[in-house]
């Protein structure tokens, strides 16, 4: 599992047949800064997966990726190779809260 912020969706009007109605956002890795693992920092790629749960632009998220996505509920026969299979409430690292869903703004 990987830590992701929401940063956009995709639209798709033509796709595989398994795929239609289906929600994909575009996500962006966060990753344990180095220079301060108490604090995260964006990765340099993007990752577009299905989402299953209603997440939204701004909110962070757990996905999976390969395989693994493909036992979330309901994408074992389809075409996916990332999946958001949690939207996270709060993030600690070394005892100290780094994300707070409470904390960001709309």
């Amino acid at each position: 599992m990987f830590l992701a912020r929401v940063i956009g969706s995709v639209v798709s009007t033509k796709k595989d047949e398994a795929m239609k109605g289906r929600k994909l956002l575009i996500l962006r890795p966060m990753l344990v800064d180095e220079a301060d693992p108490e604090r995260f920092r964006p990765g340099q790629n993007t990752i577009v997966a299905v989402d299953n749960l209603g997440a939204g632009k701004g909110e962070w998220v757990l996905f999976c990726q390969g395989s693994s996505a493909r036992m979330a509920e309901g994408l074992k026969t389809l075409p996916v190779d990332a999946a958001v299979i949690g939207i996270v409430d709060r993030v600690e690292v070394q005892g100290k809260t780094t994300y707070n869903t409470r904390d960001q703004e709309d």
